[in-house]
């Protein structure tokens, strides 16, 4: 079962990130990477077309309270949603307390072990500080980087579903897992 989320009140620190609420002075440093070609495409959502459209992105951030801003040198530059995992779809695990995650970094912080590094934290709070029993991950086949990530931090293959976009395209999602 999903299990309530609410990370306004939580800093997480690893050796070079800060995990920590959005706040709307992050508009700038967000709509810059949320609007790069290629950052959002590979899971599943198309690049900002505007500073409107980030805003109205980042304003749900504060809202929903269950996204972190990945902060480096004072600089915001990704983010680590704890998301609702599909319980319909996954009925096995209605007994068990979780959640999924969801990350995306800017184009020019890949392949420094950043995400992993941020992606080890969220997990260290969410299992020692939430109880969750589970964590998924999920990646849609063909994006390696988000693959390397979720294996670099202990998940595992759990099962591979179908899914759609958020521009409207049909894709296989590997789902993993990770459990306490």
């Amino acid at each position: 079962m999903n299990v309530e989320i609410d990370v306004s009140g939580v800093v997480l620190r690893t050796e070079r990130l800060t995990l920590r609420p959005w706040i709307l002075a992050d508009l700038a440093d967000f709509h810059e990477y949320a609007s790069a070609d290629g950052v959002g495409q590979p899971a599943g959502w198309l690049p900002h077309q505007s500073i409107e459209e980030s805003l109205q992105v980042l304003q749900g951030f504060i809202a929903e309270k269950k996204t972190f801003a990945l902060e480096l040198d004072g600089k915001v530059i990704g983010s680590l949603g704890i998301e609702e995992y599909d319980e319909a779809a996954l009925p096995e695990l209605q007994n068990k307390r979780g959640r999924e995650l969801g990350f995306v970094i800017a184009k020019d912080y890949w392949g420094r072990g950043l995400m992993p590094e941020a992606v080890t934290a969220a997990i260290a709070w969410l299992f020692g500080e939430v109880k969750l029993d589970f964590v998924l991950c999920g990646y849609y086949i063909g994006n390696d980087r988000s693959r390397r990530v979720q294996q670099k931090c202990g998940f595992v293959p759990y099962k591979v579903v179908h899914t759609t976009t958020s521009f409207g395209e049909a894709r296989d999602c590997q789902l993993m897992i990770r459990q306490r």
